[in-house]
């Protein structure tokens, strides 16, 4: 009978950390991260608040959990490396035209001023893309080149955001494209 006990927590703790995971999720994509409490989180996940403190530390711990479920840079490494600037020219003229489609992702740029949020952000920068992307290049000064090419995709996407929204064209891509050949030349 005790075994049973013990191999039923596991399972509750797994779910219970899930269940704060979901309603972060959620809280986060409709309110933004500064409107969110923990408090919130627990109380729409039908948690203990401190379940939140020992699975996820703190708020910003909780939501770079939240942001490791969220969809990254590593589909455009799918493909001949010779049309990665292509693949990401089209992603970036993408983001000229619109926000990404997660609302996780679009509370993390509305709130990237947001100190604890900018430690988040940073680390989710490095892990998600820049070192992804400095893996996948051959040849010399692969982190610099990586570099380049992140700053050109943060560039539009904060363009779009002081400027508004632009429909890119098939020109604006190989404009794109161009430029990620340029950054990510050996």
């Amino acid at each position: 009978m005790n075994a049973q006990v013990s191999e039923a927590r596991p399972r509750d703790r797994e779910a219970t950390r899930e269940r704060i995971l979901q309603a972060a999720r959620t809280l986060f994509g409709e309110q933004g991260y500064e409107r969110v409490t923990v408090r919130m989180i627990a109380s729409a996940a039908e948690a203990n608040i401190a379940l939140v403190g020992r699975y996820f530390g703190s708020k910003a711990g909780l939501f770079s959990a939240v942001l490791e479920g969220e969809p990254t840079f590593r589909a455009l490494f799918d493909g001949p490396r010779e049309g990665l600037p292509r693949r990401l020219a089209e992603y970036a003229a993408a983001r000229m035209e619109r926000p990404p489609d997660s609302p996780v992702l679009r509370t993390l740029e509305r709130s990237a001023g947001h100190p604890e949020v900018q430690a988040v952000a940073r680390e989710r920068l490095i892990g998600a893309v820049l070192h992804p992307l400095e893996s996948y290049l051959e040849g010399p000064d692969a982190l610099a080149r990586a570099r380049m090419a992140t700053s050109v995709v943060l560039g539009v996407a904060a363009t779009r955001r002081r400027l508004g929204p632009v429909t890119a064209t098939a020109a604006d891509v190989d404009r794109l494209t161009a430029v990620f050949e340029a950054c990510l030349a050996e």
